[in-house]
């Protein structure tokens, strides 16, 4: 059963942990019910790898794409959840495609099927789930994102496959959270909300 992490929930001004947690986590608006499930892994240790380069990304984006990867890891390792996330180019449970696909076209022919049939926009993230436990994810790049954003989105997408995968439309959030809606991809870092959620989903023993 496939879950898309590309949706969002409408919310105005700042949110408490709970109310953004629960927002990113399950999409729940604000004093509302939950929309979906809490995915998780059940595992502790998460590969991540790039494993399609499409020709359109060879020099400098690949090589941004690639260095990408390396700093979303090293951010998302230093945060103290109960999951730790390694780089694996071998059969990773996080697999990252480059895709020769354009922002607002459909997705075909991915060695994926879980992207198939989908509509691309800077980036899209696909979790295969067997009930509420997440089984792999994969992260599809499109062709058309500037350099510049590389670093921002991939951040975005992997904490997305770790399970927050509920995007926050709310302009407070622009400047504070990974999950923003609202964003330009230019937030490099995770706020300190993003931080907590994590946390709250895999909390350290």
């Amino acid at each position: 059963m496939p879950a898309q992490a590309q949706d969002f929930v409408d919310s105005q001004g700042p949110l408490d942990d709970t109310a953004f947690y629960r927002l990113v986590a399950c999409a729940a608006p604000p004093g509302g019910d939950c929309a979906k499930p809490f995915y998780r892994w059940d595992k502790t240790i998460i590969t991540v790898g790039i494993v399609q380069r499409a020709p359109a990304f060879l020099g400098g984006k690949l090589k941004r794409a690639e260095a990408s990867v390396v700093r979303a890891v090293q951010r998302l390792n230093t945060v103290g959840m109960a999951v730790t996330l390694s780089l694996e180019e071998a059969n990773p449970d996080i697999t990252i495609r480059l895709l020769d696909v354009a922002r607002g076209q459909e997705i075909r022919g991915s060695t994926r099927a879980l992207l198939n049939g989908r509509t691309m926009a800077n980036a899209i993230t696909a979790l295969d789930v067997d009930g509420a436990t997440i089984i792999c994810a994969t992260i599809g790049f499109s062709n058309t994102m500037t350099i510049r954003q590389y670093e921002s989105v991939m951040l975005e997408e992997i904490t997305q496959a770790l399970g927050l995968i509920t995007d926050i439309q709310n302009p407070y959030y622009r400047t504070r959270s990974i999950l923003s809606q609202n964003a330009d991809n230019s937030l490099k870092t995770l706020g300190e909300q993003d931080r907590m959620a994590l946390i709250r989903h895999y909390p350290p023993n």
